[in-house]
């Protein structure tokens, strides 16, 4: 086991919602661990100095919405999947204060992905939602998957392309949503839509029927969309697998050992 870290926390802005302290504490207290998961709301200009804070406190935890490929500049070493997605979701502090970054996301999109297809992605063709650290992650995970390049659209075209860039042969950007959707059969929301309101990342009149939706957002009692989507006859899940799959994945790099997922899963109601 890890020496444990001086403290244990997660950083996002905003975090009110998250539900992360819920299963890391109950996991905590099933393992014996004398630590408590803190969620931390950071504005984006003050994460470099809570980055540097943590560092001086041995400090480990996750990273949130907004702060994921921000963070990931801030560590002195990353792992290899964390230096090919670009972005860090969880992390560490090495015996010299520096910062290690990794990403357990990736794991989490492939748990995800097989929960609702049941097996992993062939001959599918998926389209991504979204261009930020969520939807790098996903971009990691589909390196592995066969089937046609997946097709990504953002609000933001030029971070659309970058994540292209980085992932040549795997990311094709698309400037229309309606030519993004276009006959996919898996469509990953990596967007933020749908967490603070009940706005729909796409409308169904431009979804084929056989589509299955991954929303990687995730709400008490699931997102609207999601909903809609299996009253249609969509095979749909929301974001709760992946999060409980990299938070455990996430428990493991910290302390060396795998959590009581069972432990976990029950905090959760």
């Amino acid at each position: 086991m890890r020496t444990l870290p001086g403290r244990l926390v997660l950083l996002g802005h905003p975090v009110e919602h998250s539900l992360s302290p819920r299963f890391q504490n109950a996991a905590l207290r099933a393992a014996a661990f004398p630590l408590r998961y803190e969620a931390i709301d950071v504005a984006p200009a003050d994460l470099p100095a809570v980055a540097a804070q943590l560092a001086a406190q041995g400090g480990a935890g996750n990273v949130t919405v907004p702060h994921k490929l921000a963070f990931a500049e801030l560590c002195a070493e990353r792992t290899p999947l964390a230096e090919r997605a670009g972005a860090v979701n969880t992390f560490w502090t090495r015996a010299d204060g520096g910062l290690v970054g990794d990403n357990t996301d990736v794991g989490g999109v492939h748990a995800a992905v097989h929960a609702l297809l049941g097996v992993p992605p062939t001959r599918t063709r998926v389209t991504l939602l979204g261009a930020g650290g969520a939807a790098a992650a996903v971009c990691a995970a589909a390196e592995s998957w066969r089937g046609d390049a997946m097709r990504c659209w953002s609000r933001r075209p030029a971070q659309a392309r970058t994540l292209a860039h980085r992932f040549d042969g795997t990311v094709e950007p698309v400037l229309d949503l309606a030519d993004a959707v276009r006959g996919a059969t898996l469509i990953i929301n990596a967007t933020t839509l749908g967490m603070a309101d009940d706005a729909f990342p796409v409308p169904f009149e431009l979804l084929a029927p056989d589509a299955a939706l991954l929303d990687l957002v995730y709400r008490r009692g699931e997102t609207p969309w999601v909903r809609a989507a299996r009253a249609r006859g969509h095979r749909a899940l929301d974001g709760l697998p992946m999060l409980l799959a990299q938070g455990a994945l996430a428990f493991e790099r910290w302390f060396g050992v795998a959590p009581d997922e069972h432990a976990m899963r029950q905090s959760l109601g």
